[in-house]
């Protein structure tokens, strides 16, 4: 297990670290251009690229999770099997993607352009929250891939090309929403590589974001524990509210684990 955390911050003015690394974790410091880290989250772009590179021809399948995330079951839908290159789950809502229904925006056409992305190469799926049909665009707090694809490492190269791009930075400076999830948009391009033969989606019971509806909306509930294999921990505590583990339903020896430590 390797926990990738931005050179910017100092080991010793982390406790949690310390702990983490007694356990067997090893801890990684990875370098962010300083131009990229105008846009939200772009630490993780470049994490995972060097995630990627560690893992190639050291294990066959990497799991690349956000650290809000918290495994409650067996995660079997990791194994993948040997014709399928990648697993993933969708954007949890329709926040910034591009409706089936509709002609891509200026956003996106241009995202598309620069990425050369052809419509044939995208594909519909819905978003777990808001229950929207949008083209292909995969989460990435949740990626289980093939090192020696490339997939993360073309990431990076998708990103830096996307936020090198002037139409782009001032669409991002005139939108909050294009600035947080540009990152997120250029994983669309490295993941289509792919032939859709090799991807395999995984269940809902995966990336499960309890109680996302009381913080980000939606006409989901995400307040059952049962069945779930991975729970993502996204809301606050203000917005869960003080009794939170007396609004979720499943098994109560999860429910009092998460509740020790949230």
């Amino acid at each position: 297990m390797r926990l990738y955390i931005p050179s910017s911050l100092k080991l010793g003015d982390i406790p949690m670290l310390e702990m983490v690394g007694s356990q067997g974790v090893d801890i990684r410091m990875v370098p962010v251009p300083k131009e990229a880290k105008w846009f939200y989250y772009a630490g993780k772009v470049y994490a995972a690229g060097e995630a990627e590179t560690a893992a190639e021809g050291q294990t066959e399948i990497l799991i690349w999770l956000d650290e809000d995330t918290v495994i409650i079951d067996e995660p079997s839908h990791f194994n993948l099997s040997d014709d399928v290159d990648f697993a993933y789950v969708p954007v949890m809502h329709n926040r910034s993607g591009s409706l089936l229904e509709k002609s891509p925006d200026p956003f996106w056409e241009r995202i598309y352009g620069l990425l050369s992305i052809d419509e044939d190469m995208l594909f519909p799926m819905v978003t777990p929250a808001d229950k929207q049909t949008i083209r292909a665009y995969f989460h990435c707090g949740l990626i289980v891939a093939r090192p020696e694809k490339g997939i993360l490492r073309r990431w990076v190269k998708d990103f830096e090309i996307l936020y090198n791009d002037p139409s782009l930075t001032e669409m991002c400076q005139s939108d909050a929403n294009k600035r947080i999830f540009l990152h997120q948009t250029a994983l669309t391009g490295a993941l289509l590589l792919i032939p859709r033969m090799n991807m395999k989606p995984l269940p809902s019971r995966y990336n499960y974001p309890i109680f996302f509806e009381k913080q980000y909306g939606g006409i989901e509930t995400f307040d059952s524990l049962e069945n779930i294999v991975s729970v993502r921990c996204v809301v606050s505590r203000k917005n869960m509210g003080e009794n939170w583990p007396e609004k979720l339903s499943g098994p109560p020896d999860r429910i009092a684990w998460l509740k020790e430590h949230f």
